[in-house]
């Protein structure tokens, strides 16, 4: 862990976690929370310090997804009036009311679903969700994504202080159960939901 050492204790620490959130944001292949993960790791040793490096990924995710917002709102209205025939037409009024009605909570939840966090700022910006909202709840959106995602990470430092690789496997391991927990709750809900 030679190299990673030498990149997560360097001062550019905070810049590079800074580009990858943001660029995860509208290009979800670039693995922010992997890295911030593994950053909080190492933050439980002091380098990088903890309440920067969660600055610095809020603040990255919070530029992406105005990106994206705004790459939706430029061109994701025309997408959607191409979508809106047929069978499609129902699954975007459903989408279109469920932004309506809990726009903000399906923002922040979509924060923590891979590619979720895309789709979901694209389609705000497309459906014109009013910005100033947008803005206000995503603050907490990747404020809370942040800290979730710096904590497990130190959590995992902390408890394997003297091997940062079991750290970051205890950490990766944490998050990988809660989203695999989430992800079998909305199934169960969804099919729930169908039943009825």
């Amino acid at each position: 862990m030679g190299v990673v050492d030498a990149a997560l204790t360097s001062p550019w620490a905070y810049l590079a976690v800074f580009v990858i959130a943001a660029l995860d944001a509208f290009f979800p292949i670039v693995p922010s929370e992997t890295l911030v993960i593994t950053a909080g790791v190492f933050a439980a040793t002091g380098e990088p310090a903890l309440v920067p490096l969660i600055a610095a990924a809020a603040a990255g995710a919070f530029l992406g997804d105005h990106i994206s917002y705004q790459i939706g709102r430029a061109g994701g209205g025309a997408l959607l009036r191409r979508l809106h025939t047929g069978r499609r037409r129902a699954a975007v009024d459903r989408v279109k009311r469920a932004l309506a009605i809990r726009g903000g909570l399906v923002l922040v939840v979509a924060r923590y679903i891979p590619g979720g966090r895309a789709a979901t700022t694209l389609t705000m910006g497309a459906i014109r969700y009013p910005r100033r909202t947008f803005a206000l709840v995503d603050a907490l959106a990747t404020t809370s994504w942040a800290t979730y995602s710096a904590m497990i990470g130190y959590l995992g430092g902390i408890t394997f202080e003297r091997d940062r690789l079991k750290g970051l496997v205890f950490g990766l391991g944490f998050a990988a159960v809660v989203t695999a927990l989430v992800e079998a709750m909305r199934f169960l809900r969804r099919r729930a939901i169908v039943r009825r």
